[in-house]
């Protein structure tokens, strides 16, 4: 008769070989790897490929043969070499260090990379995502017998000047604090025991599986971007999405580039994602060497650079966006609010595109997979404003604004229309605009917001009481300026009505002087709300001083003939903290051109 203790120790031996599981590979394709004699491999479970260990992932199961996109280079591996499956999913490395760091898309370090293995990323490299050998100081914030849950804070670490950085109780964990240490440790290292259970400062977390909280709350705070067609026309909250579609050359990467550096957010997570290396190398010289203009600390001791090339293997480029939405929610839990800048979802789209062809799967709208829609969706929706998890209150935040490069610039190509359904705010790009210099080129007959209602009571309480009207009555004259351009290509300028011709001008100053902002200039590359306010408010005040010295008899070339409208598009170069009080002196002037 078998023991129970014959029975247990069985069990454990079957139980760690189903850990690992085993397998021979069958078909190559690319980075899809297909290989038999895996049976009981569970689905997105890592695994390591051929002779060279390369990084896989299984994304599909049929009775013994089990599908993986791998994560490198394929070629060299040959049929029969082995697959073993860890069973664990594909996770991130969560805990101090992550700032200031640069990872690939399956968030291997890139700057360690390249001091092991050179300028290439060579096959089969595995290197800790987060130094092991670093010492942080941790303090902490509970004492021995303190009963605590998950999402609780033990302690803190300062991770750059700026940032603490939260140790909080795991996921899954809960129970009396029975040790806690202060001192320097690294994040291996054991800095509490709760319950039993040891607790370091690394959380590792399955990159597609979305990270818990207490509640979402509302869009009803705005994310203060600086630019002024964003904030003031088609302002997003915090917690929101927008997605930036445009074709070639209309700046997708500038304005993510300015809004990784103006936007007030405490953690910006950058993803470079299949776009080319020039324009990631642009993103590698600079970043390191701005200046945070809130908090007057290098711009890179707030950053996650995540980069991907087009060169890179594709797969990692499917993994990469939920390797940097993963980092987010982690600042996020901690109570800090989050950028997240995906430069592009058009590539992302690519890489799943070719992976799904590999796997023979039934094709979509031009090639895509029929799960497109849902990918985007289980993307775009870890985005929001949230009460995090723990006794403490705080509330957190992740903003993912994304570009899009549809072919030809076609907004009705599948992953702008699936992206639509799922975000709150369209920036459309316009090539006409792009092609005059005006900067950013953004439509503003083709984009929309639908944050501008819930942000309503935000915008009057803390900018001004008017101005939720001052933006349609913006809004209005720029439908009516669009009506007066197509007149005019029909019947010419001189045709139009005295009125008419005072509001083309005052459309020209606005489109000229307000919606056009050069982020490369010391002053206007950052506006805050009230200077977006006090500027419309001059150009206003010069549109209604214009139809009463009109009423009162004044030809029309003198009234469009002055020297304020210079004035009016040179307001540029006042600054934010000025501006109030200058734009009280020249709306004085324009009360008295036509007066005197």
């Amino acid at each position: 008769m078998i023991s129970v203790s014959q029975c247990l120790s069985g069990l454990i031996r079957f139980l760690s070989i189903m850990e690992n599981i085993e397998g021979k590979i069958c078909e190559i394709s690319g980075p899809l790897v297909v290989a038999k004699g895996m049976r009981g491999a569970k689905m997105y479970a890592t695994a390591m490929v051929g002779e060279a260990g390369l990084i896989g992932e299984i994304i599909r199961i049929e009775g013994d043969r089990t599908a993986m996109q791998v994560y490198e280079d394929t070629s060299g591996l040959y049929l029969g070499e082995s697959v073993v499956s860890s069973g664990s999913p594909l996770t991130a490395n969560l805990g101090p260090g992550l700032l200031s760091n640069i990872f690939d898309g399956i968030q291997r370090p890139l700057s360690e990379i390249r001091g092991e293995a050179g300028d290439f990323i060579k096959k089969g490299i595995h290197l800790k995502s987060l130094r092991r050998d670093v010492k942080w100081k941790f303090t902490p914030e509970v004492r021995v017998g303190e009963k605590v849950s998950e999402g609780d804070q033990l302690g803190t670490v300062r991770e750059t000047p700026k940032i603490i950085h939260r140790i909080r109780v795991p996921i899954g964990i809960s129970g009396v604090v029975e040790e806690i240490r202060e001192g320097d440790f690294t994040i291996e290292d054991g800095v509490a025991v709760i319950s039993g259970r040891t607790i370091t400062m690394i959380d590792n977390w399955g990159v597609r599986r979305p990270r818990p909280y207490k509640k979402k709350l509302s869009p009803s705070i705005p994310f203060i971007t600086g630019q002024r067609v964003f904030d003031f026309l088609f302002p997003i909250a915090e917690g929101g999405t927008a997605i930036v579609p445009g074709g070639f050359g209309t700046g997708k990467t500038i304005i993510e580039h300015s809004l990784a550096k103006f936007a007030r957010a405490d953690i910006i997570i950058y993803v470079g994602c299949g776009e080319r290396g020039n324009e990631m190398t642009e993103v590698l010289t600079d970043f390191p060497n701005l200046i945070d203009p809130s908090t007057g600390f290098p711009l890179m001791s707030r950053t996650v650079l995540i980069i991907n090339t087009s060169n890179m293997p594709v797969a990692a480029r499917e993994a990469s966006i939920f390797t940097g939405i993963t980092i987010a929610e982690y600042y996020r839990d901690m109570g800090y609010h989050v950028a997240m800048m995906v430069d592009s979802t058009s590539r992302w789209a690519e890489a799943l595109r070719e992976i799904s062809s590999r796997m023979e799967e039934m094709p979509g709208e031009e090639g895509y997979p029929p799960y497109l829609a849902t990918r985007l969706g289980n993307f775009y929706e870890r985005a929001g404003r949230v009460i995090c998890l723990g006794k403490e209150e705080r509330i957190g935040s992740i903003t993912i604004i994304s570009a899009i490069s549809p072919p030809g610039g076609d907004l009705s190509e599948p992953v702008t229309q699936a992206s639509l359904r799922v975000t709150g705010a369209l920036w459309s790009l316009d090539t006409d605009l792009a092609y005059r210099r005006h900067f950013p080129a953004i439509s503003w007959t083709r984009s929309f917001s639908l944050y501008i209602t819930p942000l309503k009571d935000w915008f009057s309480t803390h900018v001004a009481h008017d101005i939720n009207e001052m933006r349609e009555r913006l809004f209005g004259l720029l439908q009516r300026v669009e009506e007066l351009n197509e007149i005019i290509q029909l019947v010419g300028l001189d045709a139009l009505q005295d009125t008419d011709r005072i509001t083309f001008e005052v459309g020209n100053i606005i489109i000229e002087g307000f919606l056009r902002q050069n982020v490369f200039h010391e002053v206007d590359a950052f506006n805050s709300l009230e200077k977006q306010y006090w500027m419309l408010c001059c150009i206003f005040k010069y549109h209604e001083e214009s139809f009463k010295a009109l009423k009162r008899g004044i030809f029309l070339e003198k009234i469009l003939d002055n020297p304020y409208k210079t004035r009016l598009l040179r307001m540029i170069d006042f600054r934010n903290e000025d501006m109030e009080g200058e734009a009280k002196i020249l709306m004085g002037e324009i009360e008295k051109i036509w007066t005197s």
